[in-house]
C-alpha cells in the first residue's frame, strides 16, 4: 500500500531561475502508541536567496523551520527546511513511498538538464533489527564545485547512515530525474566518490550532477507493518533512497 506521507511544493522566481540541487533527507524516532515522530530535512541550492520566491506544504507542517546554512552573494545560496511532523498516524507504516513535488529549473549546463525532478523512496515499516523504522541516509549538498579541466580530481562525498546500513551511491535514472544525462567528464563510484577526469578545452563548463543515495542492511532483516503484514530485505535490497 503506498500512502503520500509528506506532499511539499518549492516555487521559485521566473523563467530561467539557476537551481543547483537539493538533498532530502529523514529520520524516524521510536513508535510512541499511535504516533511515530518523524523529521524531514530539505537543503536547496540556487544562485541566490532570492530565488525561492514561497514554500507550499500539505500535511501537519506547523513546526517548519527555515535556515540560510551558507551564501557566496552573486554565486550561490543554500537553505534548509526542517520539517518536523510529532504524529505522524501509524498508518503510514504501511508505505514504502514519499513524493515530492518542485519546480525549478537548473542552472545553464552542457549536459542539457533543464526540469528539476526527484523520487525520494522512503520506507517507515518497523525493522526487526533495531526495533524501530528505518532512518535514510544522511548527507549534505554541494552547490557548486570548480575543478581544473587538465586535472584528476575525486571528490569524496560526505555520506553517514543512523541505523548503521551500507550506504551506494550512483546516477539518477528515470524517473529520479527529468532528463537523465550523466556528466560526460565525471563518473561516480558505489562508495560515493565523485571523479573527475582530465579533458581538454571543449568540454569545459557548467554540468549538472543528480545523485541518488541508498541504504541497505548489513544482513537480512524483516520490515513489519502497522497490520502485521512482513517483507523480508537482504543485504541486496534498498530500503530507502534520497536525492
Amino acid at each position: 500500500m503506498l500512502l503520500s506521507v509528506l506532499l511539499l511544493l518549492v516555487v521559485v522566481s521566473g523563467a530561467q531561475t539557476a537551481y543547483y540541487g537539493i538533498v532530502y533527507t529523514y529520520s524516524a524516532g521510536d513508535i510512541q502508541q499511535d504516533a511515530l515522530p518523524t523529521l524531514n530535512s530539505f537543503k536547496l541550492s540556487f544562485s541566490s536567496c532570492e530565488e525561492l520566491d514561497s514554500w507550499f506544504c500539505e500535511g501537519n507542517c506547523s513546526a517548519l523551520d527555515l535556515y540560510v546554512i551558507d551564501e557566496r552573494r552573486g554565486e550561490w545560496c543554500q537553505k534548509e527546511y526542517i520539517v518536523n511532523i510529532p504524529d505522524t498516524i501509524l498508518t503510514i507504516l504501511d508505505a514504502a513511498a514519499d513524493y515530492l513535488l518542485l519546480s525549478a529549473n537548473w542552472t545553464e549546463n552542457r549536459n542539457g538538464i533543464v526540469s528539476l525532478a526527484t523520487a525520494p523512496l522512503i520506507d517507515l515499516r518497523n525493522r526487526s533489527d533495531i526495533n524501530k523504522p528505518n532512518s535514510s541516509p544522511q548527507t549534505t549538498i554541494l552547490p557548486l564545485l570548480r575543478v581544473p579541466s587538465n586535472c584528476q580530481r575525486n571528490i569524496n562525498l560526505l555520506v553517514s547512515d543512523p541505523d548503521g546500513d551500507t550506504i551506494r551511491c550512483r546516477y539518477a535514472a528515470s524517473p529520479e530525474c527529468e532528463t537523465c544525462t550523466p556528466p560526460s567528464v565525471l563518473s561516480v563510484s558505489p562508495s560515493c566518490t565523485l571523479s573527475f577526469s582530465p579533458t581538454n578545452s571543449s568540454d569545459e563548463g557548467p554540468y549538472a550532477v543528480q545523485l541518488v543515495i541508498e541504504d541497505f542492511p548489513r544482513q537480512t532483516i524483516t520490515l513489519t507493518n502497522s497490520s502485521g503484514s512482513q517483507e523480508v530485505k537482504t543485504s541486496s535490497d534498498v530500503i530507502s533512497k534520497i536525492p
